[in-house]
């Protein structure tokens, strides 16, 4: 990470965004250096030119209409783990 939690929150409100008390903001996509550590399906497909073998033993480089995605977050940073549950999406056509 380049910028503290503070920095992040001046970056956000500096241009009149607002931000109250309970607010979730979030860094984006944390990545590590290594394979095992890409934090995104653009990253583990290597922007489409590597093919991920999805649980069905389909191959993917993109998503498509009719995925779902599920983001889950869970933390032990100080001690006492934290879960922030999960958000479920589908992905949609696009609208004509």
């Amino acid at each position: 990470m380049c910028w503290t939690p503070a920095q992040q929150l001046a970056h956000i409100t500096v241009n009149g965004a607002s931000l109250r008390t309970g607010d979730l903001y979030a860094a984006g996509t944390v990545s590590g250096p290594d394979p095992d550590q890409r934090g995104s399906f653009l990253e583990l497909a290597w922007n489409g030119e590597r093919p991920v073998t999805l649980a069905d033993g389909s191959l993917r480089t993109f998503l498509i209409d009719g995925d779902e995605v599920v983001i889950t977050a869970r933390s032990n940073g100080s001690g006492v783990p934290i879960g922030f549950g999960e958000v479920p999406c589908r992905v949609l056509p696009a609208r004509s």
